[in-house]
C-alpha cells in the first residue's frame, strides 16, 4: 500500500512537471507568436508610412507626356509644369492639341496629364464625355471668367447691345466676332448657346488661333478701330490694353471658371512623384501673369518658365512638398 502511494505521488510529480513545462512551452510560442505579430505590425506601419510618405519619392514611370492647348495661359502653366516635372527627375514632352484631342489623349492613357482644363463651364461638354476615364485634381488657378470683350474706347456694354446693333457695333464689325482655335471649349460655348441665346443671327465667330486673335485685337486697337472677340482671363493682353467685358445679363458664360489639373487613371501608381507635384500645383493670376507677360514681350515659353521658377521657389517648394 505505501509503495503504491510513493508511486502514485510519483507519477502526480512527474504529470505536474510535465504540465509546467507545456505551458511554459505555450508561453514561450505565445511570446514567439506576440514578437511576429508586433513584426508584421511594425511592417505594416512602415510599408503604410512608404505609401502615404516615401513612396511619393518615387519617380516610376520616366517619361511624361503633356499636351495644352494653344492659349496663352495654358502654354505659360504647362511649361511651367515641364520644368518643375524635369527638376523632380522626368523627361516630358510638350505636345500642344487642340481641345478634343487633350482630353481623348489623357482619357486613352496616351497621354499622362495636363493643367489647363476650364471648368465647370467652358469644356463641360469634353467633361462630360470624358469624365469616366480621367481623373480630376482639382483647379490650380481659381477664378478665371471669359466671355465677349472688346476695347475700352467701344461704346457697348452688353452682349445684347451686338443684337441691337448699338452705335452700329454690327456694322463697323461686319456682325464678326473673331474668335480663337476651332473646337476650342469657349468657341463651343459661343457659338452653340451664347450666340441662340442672344439672338445673334446676323452675326459670324471667326475661327482663328489665339495668337491670330491677339493679333487682330492688337492691330485694332493700334488704329483705334472696333473688334469683338473671345477672349479669357488670365491672358496677357488685359496687362497691355484698356479691355472691358461686354455685360453677360443671361449668365450664359456662366460664373468664372477654375483651371483645372487632370491627369490619366493609375497614374498615381505608375509615378507617384508626378502625381504629388500635379496634385500640389496651384498659383495666382498674378503668379501665371509674369509667364505670360515674358513670353509676350518674345521670350520662348520655356526659357520664361525657367525664370520663373528659378525665381520663385518658395511657391515651387510647396508643388513639391513631400517628395524629396
Amino acid at each position: 500500500m505505501l509503495k503504491r502511494i510513493k508511486f502514485l505521488g510519483t507519477t502526480a510529480l512527474i504529470l505536474m512537471l510535465m504540465v509546467l513545462a507545456a505551458c511554459g512551452s505555450g508561453n514561450d510560442e505565445s511570446s514567439e507568436n506576440d514578437g511576429a505579430n508586433s513584426e508584421e505590425e511594425t511592417s505594416s506601419e512602415e510599408s503604410s508610412e512608404g505609401s502615404n510618405g516615401d513612396a511619393v519619392s518615387e519617380i516610376g514611370q520616366e517619361e511624361l507626356t503633356i499636351p495644352y492647348v494653344a492659349w496663352s495661359s495654358a502654354v505659360a502653366s504647362n511649361h511651367v509644369m515641364e520644368v518643375v516635372l524635369e527638376e523632380a527627375g522626368y523627361d516630358v514632352t510638350l505636345k500642344q492639341v487642340n481641345s478634343g484631342a487633350m482630353y481623348t489623349s489623357v482619357s486613352d492613357g496616351s497621354a499622362d496629364a495636363t493643367v489647363s482644363v476650364w471648368l465647370p463651364h467652358t469644356d463641360a461638354s469634353y467633361w462630360e464625355e470624358y469624365k469616366e476615364d480621367l481623373v480630376h485634381l482639382g483647379p490650380n488657378l481659381e477664378g478665371a471668367p471669359l466671355g465677349l470683350v472688346v476695347p475700352e474706347y467701344m461704346d457697348v456694354e452688353s452682349i445684347e447691345d451686338l443684337k441691337e446693333n448699338t452705335n452700329s457695333v454690327g456694322d463697323q464689325t461686319d456682325y464678326t466676332i473673331t474668335g480663337i482655335e476651332p473646337g476650342a471649349g469657349q468657341m463651343k460655348l459661343t457659338e452653340e448657346e451664347v450666340m441662340p441665346e442672344y439672338g445673334l443671327d446676323d452675326w459670324t465667330l471667326q475661327a482663328s488661333s489665339s495668337a491670330a486673335m491677339s493679333a487682330s485685337l492688337g492691330d485694332a486697337i493700334e488704329k483705334e478701330e472696333p473688334i469683338v472677340v473671345t477672349l479669357w482671363s488670365p491672358h496677357w493682353t488685359f496687362s497691355e490694353y484698356d479691355l472691358k467685358y461686354l455685360e453677360d445679363p443671361k449668365n450664359i458664360y456662366g460664373d468664372p471658371d477654375n483651371i483645372n489639373t487632370i491627369v490619366r487613371t493609375q497614374l498615381e501608381e505608375d509615378a507617384p512623384k508626378a502625381h504629388k507635384i500635379l496634385d500640389q500645383f496651384k498659383w495666382s493670376k498674378e503668379q501665371i501673369g509674369e509667364v505670360m507677360v515674358k513670353i509676350n514681350d518674345g521670350m520662348e515659353p520655356a526659357q520664361a518658365a525657367e525664370e520663373w521658377v528659378s525665381n520663385n521657389q518658395d511657391t515651387v517648394s510647396e508643388w513639391t512638398k513631400g517628395t524629396e
